[in-house]
């Protein structure tokens, strides 16, 4: 693969000494500055959490009549057994994993990261979280699916189903459908082995439905992530 440019991102540090970081990846047509006002309004339950909120590039997006829009990978059609874009997702993974390299770098080590994202960006978390060599903190899906169905187990990596991972879906969303939500989690169970646990706890996959939310999140949503993750990430190890 060739060299691929370093993504651009907004980074919002951490208010205390920074001993972990969560890196989110925003939807389909949005940018890293759309997540800033929940990074901000989490930083006094998480001072030691820096926030990384990077920006896609602009495409064609297919599904939306070719229009030119910040995306992730090209969306084909939507729906679980859709073809899908398997070298832009693959080319993500590798962008979301430079990001992960330069964090450990500067010292906070794989296993206080969180890798988390919203729609498109949930579907790109939870890809790159799962196949990463490095074993993360976890990861935080927001109204994501599971991408790649057909080769996603043989890309799993060993800690895969060690994985804590929060997953919060609208139950009236009319985009990412909460049939797919579950069908993706329920595959998570069955084909790859991960556990489905009870709640916002920090093991297995904690999944939480939100009825009457859209595609969309809303304060009981974001309330459970920031809970999630003070479990997921204290504050000292």
């Amino acid at each position: 693969m060739a060299a691929l440019a370093p993504l651009k991102f907004i980074a919002v540090p951490a208010l205390s000494k920074h001993t972990a970081t969560v890196i989110f990846v925003h939807g389909l047509g949005d940018t890293g500055s759309g997540w800033k006002p929940v990074a901000d309004m989490f930083k006094t339950s998480l001072p030691h959490v820096k926030w990384v909120l990077p920006h896609s590039p602009s495409m064609a997006v297919t599904a939306n009549g070719g229009m030119v829009m910040p995306s992730w990978f090209d969306i084909l059609s939507f729906g679980f057994d859709s073809e899908e874009d398997q070298p832009g997702m693959l080319k993500t993974a590798h962008s979301l994993n430079q990001l992960i390299t330069a964090e450990v770098d500067a010292g906070i080590p794989a296993h206080r990261i969180v890798l988390g994202g919203f729609s498109q960006g949930g579907a790109m978390s939870l890809l790159t979280g799962l196949t990463a060599e490095r074993k993360l903190a976890g990861l935080a899906i927001l109204s994501g699916w599971l991408p790649l169905r057909a080769s996603i187990k043989s890309m799993a990596s060993e800690h895969a189903t060690k994985l804590p991972i929060f997953w919060g879906h609208g139950a009236a969303d009319p985009l990412v459908k909460f049939e797919l939500a579950r069908a993706s989690v329920d595959f998570l169970t069955k084909n790859i082995g991960i556990t489905e646990a009870p709640s916002t706890g920090d093991k297995g996959l904690s999944f939480n439905a939100y009825p009457g939310v859209g595609h969309s999140t809303n304060e009981q949503e974001l309330s459970d992530v920031k809970a999630w993750l003070t479990k997921v990430l204290p504050e000292s190890e």
